[in-house]
């Protein structure tokens, strides 16, 4: 973030986090600031040296989350978040919602801009929160090419039985031949190549 080595935070079996820069114990309050100010920081369990930054940074979330006023994660999203863990669209949503982050940052000081010239009205009224859910579809749009491409051959089978009348729901679809199969390998290592270079 600001080019510094990581501090790396110790975390004990009492559950209390040492700062070892600071040679101070911290709260998860302090890494929420840290994290707010751009600094950068590894935790790692005191005991068995596992890098344990994930799961404390889950928590950081959660207890900003339990705070009145301050909940940014709606319930329809957490449910769905849920739902994408063990499918097969998982490995493509860390990509989707690094890159729809790194948009609303680059481009945060446009859309506060917008939002406090929006005649007075709240902060989410009006122009600002037209061009969000703006950039939010278009972002969709991209990745929903992406997701087709997991499953090209159901978009397949859709496309070629949609004028037909008694076409059944239930029929199983068309088996892909070797070529297609191929094809579509080559098409996902070509996306994920693209997806790396897009979160950076």
């Amino acid at each position: 973030m600001n080019g510094k080595e990581p501090v790396t935070i110790k975390k004990y079996a009492n559950r209390r986090l040492y700062n070892t820069g600071a040679s101070s114990y911290v709260t998860l309050e302090d890494l929420a600031q840290m994290v707010k100010k751009g600094e950068d920081f590894l935790v790692f369990d005191a005991k068995t040296g596992e890098d344990i930054t994930r799961s404390v940074l889950a928590q950081i979330i959660f207890e900003q989350e339990t705070k009145v006023g301050q909940n940014l994660l709606p319930i329809a999203f957490l449910r769905q978040l849920i739902r994408f863990y063990g499918d097969s669209m998982q490995t493509l949503v860390p990509h989707y919602l690094s890159f729809s982050l790194e948009r609303l940052t680059a481009e945060q000081q446009k859309f506060r801009e917008q939002m406090t010239s929006a005649f007075g009205q709240s902060p989410f009224a009006g122009q600002g929160f037209g061009s969000l859910e703006e950039m939010t579809r278009n972002n969709m749009a991209m990745f929903q090419q992406a997701f087709a491409m997991f499953n090209p051959f159901a978009a397949m089978a859709g496309h070629g039985q949609s004028d037909a009348p008694d076409a059944s729901e239930d029929a199983p679809p068309a088996k892909p031949s070797p070529q297609d199969l191929e094809a579509l390998k080559k098409e996902l290592s070509d996306m994920r190549k693209r997806l790396d270079k897009l979160s950076g």
